[in-house]
């Protein structure tokens, strides 16, 4: 599709939410597949593993597990599915990556601790360039690394600090379909953006919970429209951002009870007495979200950690060319039709 000149935003409805604590518990990202397949990733006391699951709320397994053999899990960061649905995971406590197929079959791992180049330390967010090629989040090294889908070691840049191109412990990434690379850089409270080798390109935000400011930004993501949505994990909200950084909205959470939740609560008759005691105004909102994902209809999959929890919502916004919209104004105001 392409960045748009311009877009009508016609609004950003909550569509559902998928998971409850016992299935998704503490979900970190997901994965979006095919044929309305997606992988959560769980990361927490409840459970360390990648949970299958559909979008009709549908609980097809698990994948992992804690531990230290071939295809576990000590700290998981991050998760990324290929076009093939093969299943990409940075292990934080392990210094590595895994592989694995959607069935679950571990495919291989690699990479060691170190702060030479093609090592890593504690690595988080994972996105594809536009060969194919795998960026790595080396949060502790303070640098993006990129690698061959094998771990073959290609290039980095970055390094401890505050100044434009450097990270102090940078967490999510995302690239657009220019190949340019946008990082959630997390103790600076911004986003930096790159060129694919890594030149700086620019960078918004800034410490605070004012609009377009983050508190630990930790997932970022990028649309078919060049809006760029940014996981605020410490202020309990996702931002959008136009292509150029201007803050547009923001999202707080709209949750209901997913179809498994609802079906576990009725069920249970002290679940059942809670939920009907409770101020249901503060169970809907984020609590510590910590990833956001756009599939290609536009759907925008939150990871809300602490609920235990998926909600979804739906773009709703036309691309417009430059002769339907007047030229931009010196000093915009909008009034409502």
């Amino acid at each position: 599709m392409g960045k748009a000149y311009a877009l009508l935003r016609a609004g950003f409805p909550y569509v559902k939410t998928l998971g409850m604590r016992r299935i998704t518990s503490n979900p970190i990202d997901v994965a979006l597949g095919k044929a309305g397949r997606l992988y959560v990733l769980c990361r927490g006391a409840l459970a360390t593993d990648i949970r299958r699951y559909t979008w009709d709320d549908e609980d097809l397994g698990t994948i992992g597990g804690p531990g230290t053999t071939d295809g576990k899990f000590v700290w998981p960061g991050a998760l990324l599915a290929d076009a093939d649905e093969t299943l990409y995971v940075s292990d934080e406590g392990r210094h590595r990556l895994s592989m694995f197929h959607r069935d679950g079959t571990f495919l291989g791992a690699w990479g060691e601790r170190g702060s030479a180049p093609g090592q890593l330390d504690r690595p988080a967010g994972l996105a594809f360039d536009l060969e194919g090629n795998l960026y790595v989040v080396d949060t502790m090294n303070h640098r993006v690394q990129k690698f061959t889908r094998d771990g073959k070691y290609l290039m980095h840049w970055g390094q401890y600090g505050s100044k434009a191109g450097e990270f102090n412990m940078p967490w999510g990434i995302a690239v657009d379909d220019d190949g340019d690379v946008y990082v959630a850089d997390w103790r600076n409270d911004r986003i930096q953006k790159f060129s694919a080798d890594g030149a700086f390109q620019g960078m918004f935000g800034s410490s605070g919970s004012a609009d377009g400011q983050f508190n630990r930004p930790t997932g970022v993501e990028v649309d078919l429209h060049g809006d760029i949505y940014v996981a605020d994990w410490g202020n309990n909200r996702v931002q959008l951002f136009n292509p150029e950084g201007r803050y547009v909205q923001q999202f707080l959470g709209d949750a209901t009870l997913s179809t498994c939740a609802r079906a576990y609560v009725l069920a249970n008759p002290k679940p059942l007495r809670l939920r009907e005691m409770a101020n249901l105004e503060p169970q809907k909102l984020f609590h510590g979200p910590v990833a956001v994902r756009i599939d290609a209809l536009g759907r925008m999959f939150v990871a809300d950690c602490g609920p235990h929890r998926i909600q979804v919502y739906q773009k709703d916004a036309y691309p417009l060319a430059p002769h339907q919209i007047m030229p931009p104004l010196r000093a915009p105001s909008m009034s409502v039709a």
